[in-house]
């Protein structure tokens, strides 16, 4: 029998929301969602005692996150040797701007991380995380372009980390204000933002006139 998702993580040391703990979110559904939006991951690790964070992409199946990377890389090597590391993502919904400078903020969702990464020697399951990150990034392109070969998955590194330690955290809404800055003459709300795609660009070498599939020209962030 499959074990049940949990609906909820339970609030750890580490992921307890403790600075405007009322944004702090343990849901689930709220947490996978914030994962499958973003685009970008950082992963933080420490290597030969130095704090390192770099920016990957990612895609979430399941329980866990998964990133890839060259066998050589040490962002892989130390993910897999077992070490802590942290992984972070960031969503900009608005500027939030406040009468008082003070009190300028931003409207965002965020997710952090805390896991161990584990190998994933498979190569079928290599080919299906390959899909699964190349359809995250693009939906529908994996079956239009060519696949990873045999040679080219051996030689790619793929880390899962578990969902097992992780908390969100969110602003929404207008700015707060100092109850006497309400009195200002000093316009104040929120410019929304959003991640949004530009037209298409050929390749000057396409070999013949191809037309753009819908999915490059009605691609959309959601």
């Amino acid at each position: 029998m499959i074990p049940k998702k949990p609906t909820s993580f339970d609030p750890t040391a580490r992921t307890t929301i403790k600075r405007s703990a009322t944004r702090g979110i343990y849901d689930r559904v709220a947490i996978d969602a914030i994962l499958d939006e973003a685009l970008v991951c950082h992963i933080g690790f420490v290597d030969d005692g130095q704090p390192v964070v770099i920016p990957t992409i990612h895609v979430r199946i399941g329980d866990n996150v998964y990133i890839h990377g060259s066998h050589a890389s040490r962002m892989i090597k130390r993910l897999l040797s077992g070490d802590p590391a942290c992984l972070t993502v960031t969503l900009v919904d608005g500027l939030v701007l406040a009468r008082s400078v003070f009190h300028h903020s931003m409207n965002y969702r965020s997710v952090v991380v805390f896991a161990k990464g584990f190998d994933v020697p498979d190569m079928n399951q290599k080919r299906d995380i390959s899909h699964a990150l190349t359809d995250h990034v693009v939906p529908g392109r994996w079956f239009e372009a060519r696949q990873p070969s045999d040679k080219e998955l051996a030689a790619t590194a793929f880390v899962g980390l578990p969902l097992d330690e992780c908390s969100a955290k969110a602003r929404t809404g207008p700015p707060i204000d100092d109850q006497e800055d309400y009195q200002l003459d000093v316009w104040a709300g929120v410019i929304p933002m959003t991640l949004s795609a530009g037209k298409p660009i050929d390749d000057d070498k396409l070999q013949t006139v191809i037309v753009t599939p819908e999915y490059v020209s009605q691609y959309k962030r959601t």
